[in-house]
């Protein structure tokens, strides 16, 4: 018998932009609609302890000073800019310009460059409740200070306004410095475009972007429209990132496999099977060849609608493509024929992937675990329950639940407690989350038997 933990005994039934990369992601990557770059950031130069030790500014131009009067290292903007960093960390934007002001004032030969004016730009974007006149203030002081404002100016403050969720905040202040003094680049571009299209409605997503194009002929590139494909594509839009695709070609470019590879994702979770086929001949005749991804997202999506024949002749086409069909792509088809109640035929599929050397995974074995009980193959799912435990697999929460379940109303409630307890012991699932479905199953038999459902 399981061993209940104590605290569950009296238990009734109750119970989404990454930061930018060493450099820029390959053209056709399939991490490209992150729109990272190797964006200039602030440079971070504060100590690893912080000079100061209150906010109070008057204390820390007194601190700056002592400092100034005794360091033995150069006085150079580095040391400045560390400075103004530690001070910038604790105090509020007024107080970090006011200290820029008293180390100007007090060392004539500090000459602030584009890198001391991004600490307070960043500060100034990121600190809490800070308004965007604060932004616009120490853009002010870096005009009047001989510093124009570029495409890192811009990247600095719409990264920093998108990290301290402003969204619209920095989609309003690029298209003000794009207006006043220099359009974003690409990758700032489609990375605020990203961040938009998680916040914003797809029609002020659309403003940005035409606005973006007419007023300050920043166009769409091949990144941009796989970014906008995706999130339509993610919010089961279909119809509209086909019309994306005829923009995309319309505007001079070609689309490549992972747009292809998106579109068709799309069409796969929605079990659209017949149109995934559509956009897998669409790309042939375009003279785009699919890749492994391509393959294994039609082989899911087939699986998926319950076309197993079509998707096994793909696994076949896939090989002949040079592409050795992996545990995804067998797992997928196996996961179909187990809907369909074909659970011998998966488990014999197994067979031939192991015969070919493909070496199944986790999520393999929990998907035949999952059909054979599903198919009340009970002496089979046992069996194959004991071989998984034999190579210490973990029990995935869908095919735990299925095992459990149908091992209590089959009457084989001892089985059901021990298969709890290795799900514990082996920490597929918290002790909560198991008992749950125990308990669950063991109240279900119970009712089942007082309506004279179950023996």
């Amino acid at each position: 018998m399981g061993k209940i933990p104590s605290s569950f005994r009296s238990l009734t039934s109750t119970q989404l932009i990454k930061k930018p990369t060493a450099s820029p992601p390959p053209r056709n990557s399939q991490n490209r609609i992150t729109g990272t770059h190797d964006s200039p950031k602030p440079p971070q130069t504060t100590p690893s302890r912080n000079p100061f030790k209150s906010p109070n500014l008057s204390s820390a131009k007194s601190l700056f000073n002592s400092i100034a009067a005794t360091s033995k290292i150069p006085l150079d903007t580095k040391f400045h800019n560390s400075v103004l960093q530690s001070y910038a960390s604790i105090a509020t934007v007024d107080d970090a310009v006011k200290l820029f002001h008293h180390i100007l004032k007090s060392q004539p030969s500090f000459s602030p460059e584009p890198s001391t004016f991004n600490i307070l730009l960043s500060h100034a974007c990121k600190s809490p409740d800070s308004p965007l006149s604060n932004v616009h203030r120490v853009l002010n002081l870096m005009v009047n200070s001989g510093v124009e404002p570029n495409n890192v100016t811009t990247d600095i403050a719409a990264r920093s306004l998108c990290e301290s969720d402003r969204v619209s905040d920095a989609k309003d202040l690029v298209m003000e410095l794009s207006e006043k003094h220099s359009p974003p680049d690409m990758f700032t571009y489609n990375y605020l475009l990203k961040q938009l299209c998680k916040f914003e409605s797809l029609n002020a997503v659309y403003e940005f972007r035409d606005k973006m194009k007419k007023s300050f002929n920043v166009k769409p590139d091949l990144v941009s429209y796989t970014i906008l494909i995706d999130h339509v594509c993610n919010s089961k839009n279909l119809r509209e990132a086909m019309k994306l695709v005829s923009d995309l070609g319309a505007d001079g470019f070609k689309p490549d496999c992972f747009v292809y590879n998106t579109i068709m994702k799309g069409f796969c979770t929605l079990s659209k099977g017949s149109e995934a086929v559509g956009v897998f001949k669409k790309m042939k005749e375009d003279g785009v060849e699919p890749d492994r991804i391509t393959y294994n997202t039609l082989i899911f999506g087939l699986s998926k609608s319950g076309r197993v024949e079509e998707a096994r002749k793909y696994l076949q086409t896939m090989d002949e493509a040079g592409y050795e069909p992996d545990a995804v792509a067998y797992t997928a088809l196996m996961n179909g024929m187990c809907r369909k109640g074909a659970s011998l035929g998966a488990l014999s599929l197994l067979e031939e992937m192991e015969a070919k050397g493909c070496a199944p995974n986790d999520v393999t074995y929990n998907t035949l675990l999952y059909g054979l009980c599903k198919g009340r193959l009970m002496d089979k799912g046992i069996e194959f329950y004991e071989m998984m435990k034999s190579k210490g697999l973990k029990l995935e929460s869908y095919a735990y639940a299925t095992l459990v379940r149908a091992l209590v109303r089959s009457g084989k409630v001892a089985e059901a407690y021990e298969v709890f307890d290795y799900a514990v012991g082996s920490k597929s699932l918290s002790d909560a989350s198991a008992y749950a479905t125990l308990e669950t199953s063991l109240k279900w038999v119970k009712k089942a038997k007082e309506q004279g459902l179950a023996d």
